[in-house]
């Protein structure tokens, strides 16, 4: 009996041999046949390493080679920080700092020599938007909320997570362009409605923006307000890109467009041309909806903000936008070509200034609200920009660590292994509503709590209270310089610069 199992190990492993040999051979002719890739048919066979070895290369970096301040778009140092924040651990670390202050941008706070004590602290309050020129104004109860992620973009659980999250934390959340689903209202949390290019949400048959579409969406009583984006951080001059494979009929059908067709936007809405247009809409909109309409945009330089409040002074404050959400040039939580990814629009430290510099000189800073956004995921970078002039912060992909985002960069693939940015229901299976909507919360309620403990390390009882000299800006190793020298602020109605 054992000689016979001895014959037959011996014919399956031959067997097994052969296969494999043949297997060799069948991919060593087509390698050295192909004409498409050169390593392969100069190294057949073997050359199918080197593409393995680079497929996996990025994960080895990510985990084993790369320090924790290095890795880009976000370095484990910050993702770790926005994790402990999510998991309510606090932001406590020992034995000093990885962050080298010594690196030119550093962001240092001027700590007062007398803080503010317990005891006389103040809640950072709360601030209205479209007061006195909206039927409906919106009071936006939290610092830092939840940028425009559409559903698409993201997953129906990531979606309801958020909702969820939101309103027990007291946070807005954007819609993104891809329109108000049921999952946006799931929640009850503030939620301001996004109406990109294309109209998703608000869309006529032919694609036109619906006015009978906007009352619609307006009577939801979550819905407090809406959003005409001109561009985003991560592809300024292109619309929304979501892929053919993350169209389903569910999404298609929220966006009254085919599904399992690639969702590309035009560049820019087909109604607004020039900077008359873009108030006509916005005064349009408020008017259908009685909600406060503001604009989101990236920055290129001085020109838009300079028309924009010139046009604002000759038809009236009542064309003005109630909100400014800009976005720097590296926000990017959706799909773009990397020329425009890496290459266009100011980042954030250069756009806001010149945003809240324009609305100073020209008088209309108590108009507009000014939302600043552009990799603003941490307590820090948030409290720089309430320093140089934000009313509110938005953040995207800080709460999309606050989901279990492991930034794993497949989010335009449909692959997320987190079930954040994929519509596989076999990979939304591992991000549990139930318990991550509580992260959300979390992450939302420990930034607010840890902007206020920098405001009141600073001198001020409560967050709105933080002014650009509160902060200095790394200029050079050794040498920083306060934030109100690099920016001084502007006296109201001078000349504006044109460049």
């Amino acid at each position: 009996m054992s000689g016979m199992l001895g014959v037959v190990s011996y014919g399956l492993g031959t067997l097994i041999g052969f296969g494999l040999l043949a297997f060799l051979v069948i991919v060593f002719i087509q390698d050295i046949t192909q004409k498409k890739h050169t390593v392969l048919r100069n190294y057949p066979v073997i050359g199918h390493l080197r593409y393995f070895l680079e497929k996996q290369g990025e994960y080895f970096r990510q985990y084993f080679f790369m320090n924790d301040r290095e890795e880009l778009p976000f370095n484990r140092a910050t993702r770790g920080w926005v994790y402990r924040l999510a998991k309510a651990e606090g932001g406590l670390i020992g034995f000093g700092s990885t962050n080298n202050t010594n690196e030119p941008g550093s962001i240092l706070f001027v700590n007062h020599p007398y803080p503010v004590l317990e005891e006389d602290r103040l809640p950072t309050p709360p601030l209205a938007i479209g007061e006195d020129f909206c039927r409906e104004p919106f009071l936006g109860r939290s610092v830092v909320n939840i940028s425009g992620m559409s559903f698409g973009a993201i997953s129906e659980p990531a979606v309801r997570a958020l909702s969820r999250g939101a309103a027990l934390a007291g946070c807005w959340m954007d819609t993104g362009e891809g329109g108000l689903s049921s999952f946006h209202l799931e929640g009850g949390c503030d939620v301001i409605m996004q109406i990109g290019t294309a109209n998703y949400g608000v869309r006529a048959a032919d694609g036109s923006f619906s006015r009978e579409r906007a009352r619609e969406v307006a009577a939801f009583p979550q819905v407090k307000a809406f959003e005409i984006k001109l561009s985003q951080g991560a592809k300024p001059g292109k619309g929304g890109v979501l892929p053919a494979a993350k169209v389903t009929e569910q999404i298609a059908g929220i966006r009254g467009i085919p599904p399992l067709q690639d969702s590309i936007s035009p560049n820019r809405h087909r109604d607004v041309a020039n900077v008359d247009q873009l108030l006509d809409k916005i005064a349009l909109v408020r008017d259908l909806t009685g909600k406060p309409v503001g604009v989101k945009t990236a920055i290129g330089g001085w020109q838009f903000m300079n028309e924009l409040c010139d046009a604002i002074h000759r038809r009236g404050l009542e064309y003005a936008p109630d909100f400014l959400a800009i976005d720097g040039g590296e926000g990017g939580s959706g799909a773009a070509p990397q020329a425009l990814m890496d290459h266009m629009a100011l980042p954030i430290a250069e756009a806001l200034p010149r945003v809240i510099d324009s609305l100073i000189e020209s008088g209309l800073r108590g108009r507009i609200r000014v939302i600043a956004a552009g990799r603003l995921v941490t307590s820090a970078k948030a409290a720089w920009a309430l320093c140089v002039g934000a009313d509110f912060v938005n953040t995207a992909r800080g709460f999309m660590f606050s989901l279990g985002c492991i930034q794993a960069l497949r989010c335009h693939q449909n692959t997320c292994p987190t079930g954040v940015t994929t519509h596989n229901p076999r990979l939304q299976r591992g991000l549990v509503v139930e318990e991550k909507y509580l992260r959300v919360a979390n992450y939302a309620t420990g930034m607010n709590k840890e902007i206020d403990m920098i405001a009141h390390s600073c001198g001020c009882r409560h967050a709105r209270d933080l002014k650009r000299e509160h902060v200095r800006i790394v200029q050079t190793a050794g040498h920083s310089a306060a934030l109100n020298i690099l920016y001084p602020y502007p006296e109201p109605n001078t000349k504006r610069k044109a460049a």
